[in-house]
């Protein structure tokens, strides 16, 4: 009798425990992070890794969420779409509340899918592809902005700063990349500029000499890159090789150090990138204090936007789950739709809320120029 008692107990505290509103207080809470650890794009993912993890950190060693500790699952899915789907799932399977990535719209894409049917909230630093939040994804959310606002910066950059008539697209048929430059295009003729050349080069290729001579044969005024800084630094080497005097606008996925590295100082100076401002422009005193954390723990100040967008990915699911009392991914979502966070101090701007879609509102873009030191600084004029 007395075993089958025991037994039986022991049965009921494991269907306790499996109940949502019934797990003990002292089991983690886990989230989730997504991005390229390895692969083309793994500077940005390392970065994730290192700015969310400083704040899980601080986080635990003041005494976690609701009385328990906060685990961070981190997966790489090399910025592939079909690893993307495969992180999504194995984070699925552990039992994740909330999962803040992935870096690359093409790998956010399938991944948002799978979070979405698994009622996983889901928000993004850096995956700014317009047609990500028109699938109707209640959960999905981002902090970082939009490419059509990007997309009329460019433009705008173009006309009014450089005086262009006469300009070139050109991206590398991703889903961000792609979505820019279509953006870019729209907003470019509207300010009567002349789309001379629009086209596409494969990001696996390693050779773009023919697709740079026929951008040396346009004439252009300007020519504006919409893919990523792998492929961008190779463009810069190689159009130096051939000769190429166009000057170019790159996006902010060519936001990045390694640009230069790929094409050297030489051929990248006077490059012009239009992005959300870097970490030490933001000044903001939650960005001032965090990029002071940020070196004291890594002994650099943060060197790219994404990773800070991270941090204050982050940042949301905690104030959520602060202020709901709650880790249900449905409450989570349901109050950064409501009225009640509409001003949350971000790191990335003095404001953070959320449209009925889950994309951030507003936008702030700044061009910058590589100078002669290799180093990114804002650009003497703005649009």
């Amino acid at each position: 009798m007395l075993k089958r008692t025991a037994l039986l107990i022991a049965l009921l505290a494991t269907i306790a425990a499996a109940l949502p509103g019934c797990r003990p207080a002292s089991s983690t809470i886990k989230i989730g992070l997504e991005g390229p650890i390895t692969g083309d794009y793994a500077y940005e993912g390392e970065g994730f890794k290192k700015a969310v993890q400083m704040l899980v950190d601080d986080t635990n060693k003041a005494g976690g969420l609701l009385g328990r500790q906060v685990e961070l699952l981190v997966e790489d899915d090399k910025g592939d779409p079909k690893e993307a789907a495969l992180v999504a799932d194995r984070l699925k399977s552990q039992k994740v509340i909330a999962v803040i990535g992935a870096y690359n719209s093409s790998a956010t894409e399938p991944a948002s899918a799978i979070y979405n049917e698994a009622g996983i909230l889901h928000i993004t630093p850096s995956s700014t592809a317009t047609a990500l939040t028109t699938k109707g994804y209640k959960r999905f959310f981002r902090v970082c902005f939009l490419d059509d606002r990007q997309g009329l910066f460019a433009a705008s950059f173009m006309a009014k700063v450089m005086g262009a008539k006469k300009i070139g697209i050109l991206h590398d048929n991703s889903t961000y990349a792609k979505g820019l430059a279509d953006w870019s295009k729209k907003y470019a003729e509207q300010q009567g500029l002349q789309v001379a050349f629009f086209d596409a080069i494969n990001p696996k290729d390693k050779d773009f000499t023919p697709t740079l001579t026929n951008i040396k044969a346009a004439a252009l005024d300007a020519i504006f890159f919409t893919g990523y800084h792998a492929q961008g630094g190779l463009l810069l080497k190689q159009g130096k090789e051939l000769g190429l005097t166009t000057p170019w606008v790159m996006g902010n996925a060519c936001n990045n150090p390694e640009l230069i590295q790929i094409a050297g100082l030489d051929a990248a100076k006077g490059t012009v990138v239009v992005t959300e401002p870097l970490p030490t422009d933001l000044d903001y005193p939650e960005a001032k204090q965090f990029n002071e954390e940020f070196k004291a723990k890594y002994g650099e100040y943060p060197s790219s936007v994404w990773w800070v967008m991270a941090a204050d990915a982050f940042r949301v699911i905690k104030y959520a789950i602060e202020q709901t009392k709650s880790t249900d991914p449905g409450k989570l979502a349901e109050f950064l739709h409501s009225a009640q966070f509409k001003n949350y101090p971000g790191i990335t701007g003095p404001i953070i809320g959320f449209d009925e879609k889950g994309d951030r509102l507003g936008t702030i873009h700044k061009a910058y120029v590589i100078n002669d030191k290799g180093e990114f600084v804002p650009n003497p004029k703005q649009p």
